[in-house]
């Protein structure tokens, strides 16, 4: 409870300093969402310095953050000017959206990865790993816009899947969102899946190599007992902390991809709420993507000193 206690106050202060952050780099970013209204002759400057007082920004920035926190503790993260309403329930039709994309890739991501890691190094230096490492380093040179044009582009020729969106008009059903699903989400997961077996196949050679290991193999212990009862075990460390490392990365990816197929999540509501300068919007979803990001990684911390005795256990991190 001490560890957890201490992580999630080392969040809070995260998340904290972030907004802080957002709101200075607001402050620098020219222009505001009325600054183009005085290029039209029926607005006048009083009318729009007005409605600049309306809405508090002519108050020193201090106050606003002050008002600004305020309204994260009723639940509301601001007002956006461009959708004229708080920024709360915004955020929490487009936040499902964002989760549901970013969970399924990074469940299929992983459950590739390790298969294919734990094989690759099984039969490292022969022709078979070789060939996959050529197809890794291909897939890790393509860019994710690249990827998900090409799909898009399969999409529209052939029909097989819908090209862009949640769900298709007027029909509704789980089996309709999973086809939607298919190209983002292939999208993300072909992009992380060679950063991740690189990773668990470097993780499990460094296992087979100890000499626990050696030792175990030496003994007559069946291979497969060896691997899956010894060696995964030991390796899971490291890739308990690349999973929050892969969290941040597919989040930040299914934004991207979010505005490419039209996915209804946080990342075409971030792409808007720039375009329009509004920077209530814009410091909402920096700040709900700052959050999804560190519960990921409080999430991999918290595995990792279940799996870890050496940071649960003082007298084993002495040793």
């Amino acid at each position: 409870m001490r560890y957890a206690a201490g992580r999630v106050v080392h969040s809070l202060l995260l998340l904290i300093g972030v907004s802080v952050l957002s709101f200075l780099f607001a402050e620098l970013a020219p222009g505001d969402f009325y600054s183009e209204m005085p290029l039209n002759a029926q607005v006048s400057r009083a009318t729009v310095d007005a409605m600049r007082a309306e809405r508090g920004l002519d108050r020193p920035l201090p106050l606003r953050y002050a008002a600004w926190v305020g309204s994260v503790a009723r639940g509301e993260f601001g007002y956006s000017l461009a959708y004229n309403a708080a920024v709360g329930p915004l955020l929490r039709r487009r936040i499902p959206g964002t989760l549901l994309l970013t969970a399924t890739a990074t469940l299929l991501a992983w459950m590739l990865a390790i298969p294919i890691g734990i094989w690759n190094a099984s039969k490292r230096g022969s022709w078979s790993d070789s060939l996959v490492k050529v197809v890794l380093s291909i897939l890790l040179a393509i860019p994710e816009i690249l990827l998900g044009v090409i799909f898009l582009v399969l999409a529209v020729e052939t029909g097989w899947l819908p090209a862009g969106g949640m769900h298709s008009p007027g029909v509704t059903g789980i089996g309709d969102t999973l086809r939607h699903l298919v190209i983002p989400v292939s999208v993300l997961v072909l992009g992380m899946l060679p950063v991740l077996v690189r990773h668990v196949r470097a993780a499990m050679i460094e296992a087979m190599d100890a000499p626990f290991a050696l030792a175990a193999r030496a003994q007559g212990i069946p291979a497969r007992r060896v691997l899956f009862r010894h060696l995964l075990p030991v390796a899971l460390n490291p890739l308990i902390t690349l999973f929050g490392f892969s969290l941040g990365a597919l989040l930040s990816g299914s934004l991207l991809i979010e505005v490419i197929v039209g996915w209804p999540g946080l990342g075409p509501l971030f792409v808007e709420a720039i375009l329009a300068r509004d920077f209530a919007l814009v410091l909402g979803v920096v700040m709900a993507s700052t959050t999804l990001l560190i519960a990921g990684n409080l999430a991999a911390d918290l595995l990792l000193y279940r799996a870890d005795p050496r940071i649960s256990d003082p007298g084993i991190r002495k040793q």
